[in-house]
């Protein structure tokens, strides 16, 4: 019984970090679509990085992207920029592979 219960803590240890992790590359995401937006819209240093950190608080809202998707793409129309909600989605893919490469990187300069 022992060894079940080993198997069982390493896999309620391996998912507890599964969704560490998969939390980390989706805040990462957010921050980087908002200096992305950010950019667009013409803001820079600290204005850029509030722009930011609220882009990430509005992933809290609802379950999935498109409270990030619907606060960048109103954002952007509301400056007149004509950038299209499916560029932001795309733009929200790229970031995922951005940040995702980004955490990769960190983990391993931690190890070694």
């Amino acid at each position: 019984m022992s060894k079940f219960d080993d198997r069982e803590k390493a896999f309620e240890a391996k998912y507890k970090m599964d969704q560490e992790r998969a939390f980390k590359v989706n805040a990462r995401r957010c921050k980087l679509v908002g200096l992305w937006a950010a950019e667009k819209m013409g803001l820079e240093g600290a204005e850029a990085e509030t722009y930011a950190k609220e882009v990430v608080a509005s992933d809290f809202e609802r379950p999935g992207q498109d409270d990030v998707i619907d606060k960048v793409h109103g954002d952007l129309d509301a400056k007149g920029l004509g950038i299209s909600r499916h560029m932001v989605e795309i733009e929200m893919e790229r970031m995922f592979e951005e940040a995702t490469r980004q955490l990769e990187a960190e983990e391993d300069r931690a190890k070694g």
